[in-house]
């Protein structure tokens, strides 16, 4: 395996864990009355920002003479996905709710990995 897919291994990882975790572990939290509150559609708009990140992690491991370009495509999509919990999404008001405590760090630390994973998946193939 070359150095240069070492990242999209990374990215793919990291979006698969966001995908997953915005829907399970690390999701927003519940009314008790079911209805949806705006951290709900956070944890909705970070699974949709997850798939594309594990879109374009597979596009680099599938089309390898477009690696640079995949690569800087997915920094943008990892500051969005910094961005929205809390910034671009409101997210409940009280600072002891999940969404706040659980879902926003944990987002925001993946995401982040996932733009050095890209940074660095950027670097190497600029390289080659």
């Amino acid at each position: 395996m070359k150095k240069a897919m070492i990242p999209a291994c990374v990215m793919l990882a990291l979006s698969l864990v966001v995908i997953v975790g915005s829907q399970t572990f690390l999701s927003p939290c519940v009314h008790e009355d079911g209805s949806f509150g705006p951290c709900h559609w956070a944890g909705r708009a970070l699974m949709g920002l997850g798939c594309a990140n594990g879109v374009l992690a597979l596009l680099v491991l599938i089309f390898r003479k477009a690696r640079f370009g995949v690569y800087m495509s997915a920094m943008p999509v990892c500051l969005m996905g910094i961005l929205t919990p809390g910034t671009l999404i409101d997210l409940c008001h009280m600072s002891t709710m999940r969404c706040r405590m659980v879902m926003q760090p944990a987002m925001i630390i993946l995401f982040a990995a996932t733009g050095i994973a890209a940074l660095l998946g950027t670097l190497s193939s600029a390289k080659e």
